[in-house]
């Protein structure tokens, strides 16, 4: 893309502490090339002490840009921040999309609706399922437990090492979320229809624990939002035991698709160029 495109258009940023890391840069790039837009979107780093300063000049235009995409740390400080955050960030207490509209700070929370995007592309049917496991109860989990409590899953749950914490996330995503120690692993996943990792375990080549995958429902649907590696050892574990698996990239590249569509005003398309150049920035690193 030439440098007067990037001058003439809208300018958007994705922001995080570190976040030279980020590959939100490489998709929405690849739209506005391929749309033939005017516009730019870039990593722009900001520090917590910072970011509240960074908001402010976003509101009052000072900063330029029309809105952005927020990552770690900043995402429950973007929520409360934000003049208008929608309901899927007010029940995360977290947003991840910023947007400025009638000259007030907008702000969603795209992740839920990237994951579902991810299954539907890969796997469609996998909604069917009465029940699913998600391990793990970090930050991540949040929004992927709302988004399948959405769906109309009708159990969910969720298994994490600190039961504590799996029961806050539990009485906050109501009565559908059940919350468990990690030795109920194996009696929860018994006729499940889809298992979630959203832990790092696995993350970067590292190991991760054996998994017996045969007690879930026959054809049963494993995911791990997990990308890096594209096949981590919980995906090639079930696959080895011949279980239906969807890689975590995609959550990426859909979770990517609201926000250009808010700044640049087309709504693009997650095809397999995209991926396939992801994929190729992954092998790089």
């Amino acid at each position: 893309m030439d440098d007067s495109r990037e001058t003439l258009g809208p300018r958007a940023f994705v922001t995080g502490f570190p976040v030279a890391h980020s590959r939100s840069p490489l998709i929405h790039g690849y739209w506005l090339k391929t749309l033939g837009l005017p516009g730019s979107y870039r990593a722009h780093e900001v520090a917590p002490s910072d970011f509240a300063a960074f908001v402010r000049s976003l509101k009052n235009g000072e900063a330029g840009f029309v809105g952005g995409n927020v990552t770690i740390p900043h995402k429950e400080m973007a929520f409360k921040l934000a003049d208008e955050p929608d309901e899927l960030s007010e029940e995360l207490g977290a947003s991840n999309t910023l947007w400025i509209e009638d000259g007030r700070l907008k702000a969603t929370n795209t992740d839920g609706r990237g994951f579902t995007a991810n299954l539907d592309e890969r796997h469609s049917g996998w909604d069917k399922a009465h029940s699913a496991v998600v391990l793990g109860a970090g930050g991540a989990s949040r929004s992927i437990i709302q988004a399948l409590r959405d769906r109309g899953i009708k159990e969910i749950h969720l298994v994490n090492r600190t039961v504590a914490r799996a029961q806050e996330l539990a009485d906050r995503f109501g009565p559908k979320v059940r919350a468990h120690a990690m030795p109920a692993l194996l009696d929860v996943m018994s006729g499940a229809g889809l298992f979630v990792n959203t832990t790092s375990l696995g993350m970067d080549g590292e190991d991760a624990p054996r998994i017996d995958f045969s007690v879930l429902r026959p054809n049963a649907v494993v995911t791990d939002i997990v990308y890096v590696p594209l096949k981590t050892p919980f995906l090639a574990q079930a696959e080895q035991q011949g279980f239906p698996i969807v890689d975590g990239l995609g959550m990426l590249l859909h979770q990517a698709v609201p926000g250009f569509e808010k700044w640049f005003g087309r709504r693009p398309v997650v095809d397999g160029s995209l991926r396939n150049l992801i994929i190729a920035d992954m092998d790089k690193h």
